[in-house]
């Protein structure tokens, strides 16, 4: 048998073993929404090596401005909270315990990925370090693996904001999200604005929850039925008009992602900037929802999503460990001058065309990680309560690692 026809049979059982009232629409924004998070980290990352050998995270950015607007199409952050708004929205209403045990469940799905790859980290970091890997790659590599885990945090927060969310949907129905808007333009205005230089920085901070709400309350008004295709145009041209505004008039900074050296960030905390993104790809999907929904009825398309979707938590949690998984030897094989697109400095058009053939190697190691780590997504049944306790423990020592603190 070859390994298309198997690969066709795989696809006929998936389609097979699908309810009728699955929602693939949801499901196709949210496997793209979670590709969008390994391939910006991948195409956007870069290293540079030290003396000793030892890797330093770099950014394309820094030397190519004009790849800026590739982080329009790779942030889809945006994407993914409205998607899990829906989706919570669905569950909470078909919810048959309380909404504590409902909220429980949820976070539970969330928590195990986590724990799971920072106590293999926490276990793997001294027998890095005894192999020979410098202090300076492991520091890096923490840093990689925790960054993005900041979503798991915020995710979670907004998941127990549901029924409030839902509450605010059947009042205020789109226009929900709104005032989260407003509190994020006005914070903006506070830290850019004329009285920046009186305004204390943590202000910044305050955007983090409704910068974030704002796309999941989105959802969450879609998914109570009161956004409906004229809402989506609103979103979409009002979310690009704001967005062109606040570039050309108010001179945002033009990348999604952070750039070392830059004074202003759009992501970390999101700037209004993001939330006009949000806005502008929220309503594209709504109004592209019916047609994404009929290109995945193909079984050969459809097959893929089903499998993303499952290993959702895995690829968000362990897509730095790939690409770490061909940058450490990297830094030892390259030697001082490093591997073309992998340890060198991204400062060329060339070191961009080698990441790029980079990418597939990148994917290979997730998807061979991914075969171990997707259990860390199922429940730890028969976990005793002192191996939860100590990977606890692992995953905290790990935590207070990444962040410097030790």
């Amino acid at each position: 048998m070859s390994a298309l026809t198997r690969l066709k049979g795989t696809a006929d059982r998936i389609e097979r073993r699908t309810p009728a009232h699955r929602d693939r629409a949801i499901d196709g924004l949210r496997a793209l929404a979670l590709l969008a998070v390994p391939t910006g980290h991948w195409l956007l990352g870069g290293f540079t090596l030290d003396a000793g050998g030892g890797l330093h995270n770099a950014s394309p950015l820094s030397a190519f401005g004009g790849l800026a607007p590739a982080s329009w199409v790779l942030q889809m952050l945006g994407i993914f909270f409205l998607v899990g708004g829906y989706a919570s929205a669905l569950s909470f209403r078909r919810r048959t315990g309380s909404t504590g045990a409902w909220l429980k469940g949820r976070t539970a799905r969330l928590g195990r990925p986590v724990l799971g790859v920072t106590a293999v980290w926490a276990l793997a970091a001294p027998v890095l370090y005894a192999a020979g890997v410098p202090e300076a790659t492991l520091r890096t590599g923490a840093t990689l693996v925790i960054q993005p885990l900041w979503f798991v945090g915020v995710y979670g927060v907004v998941t127990a904001l549901t029924p409030y969310c839902v509450r605010a949907a059947h009042r205020l129905g789109g226009w929900a999200a709104a005032p989260l808007l407003g509190s994020v333009a006005v914070v903006d205005f506070l830290r850019y604005g004329p009285l920046a230089g009186s305004v204390p920085s943590w202000l910044s901070l305050i955007n983090i929850l409704p910068g974030w709400l704002f796309a999941y309350q989105l959802g969450v008004s879609w998914g109570e039925g009161r956004i409906g295709r004229r809402g989506g145009l609103v979103l979409l041209t009002g979310g690009a008009v704001l967005f062109a505004t606040l570039l050309t008039v108010f001179h945002y900074p033009a990348s999604m992602v952070g750039v070392p050296g830059a004074a202003r960030t759009n992501s970390h905390p999101p700037s209004l900037l993001v939330l006009a993104l949000a806005a502008a790809q929220s309503g594209a999907a709504v109004l592209l929802r019916d047609r994404l929904a009929k290109v995945l009825a193909r079984p050969a398309l459809w097959a893929p999503v089903v499998v993303i979707n499952l290993c959702a938590m895995t690829i968000l949690c362990w897509h730095q460990t790939a690409m770490l998984a061909a940058a450490v030897p990297g830094s030892f094989v390259g030697g001082p001058a490093g591997l073309a697109g992998l340890t060198t400095a991204p400062d060329s058009w060339g070191w961009l065309a080698a990441r790029v053939a980079w990418m597939p190697v990148f994917a290979v190691l997730l998807v061979a990680l991914a075969r171990h780590a997707r259990r860390f997504e199922e429940p730890w049944r028969t976990a005793t309560a002192l191996r939860r306790a100590v990977a606890g423990l692992l995953a905290a020592g790990f935590a207070v690692f990444a962040l410097g603190l030790a």
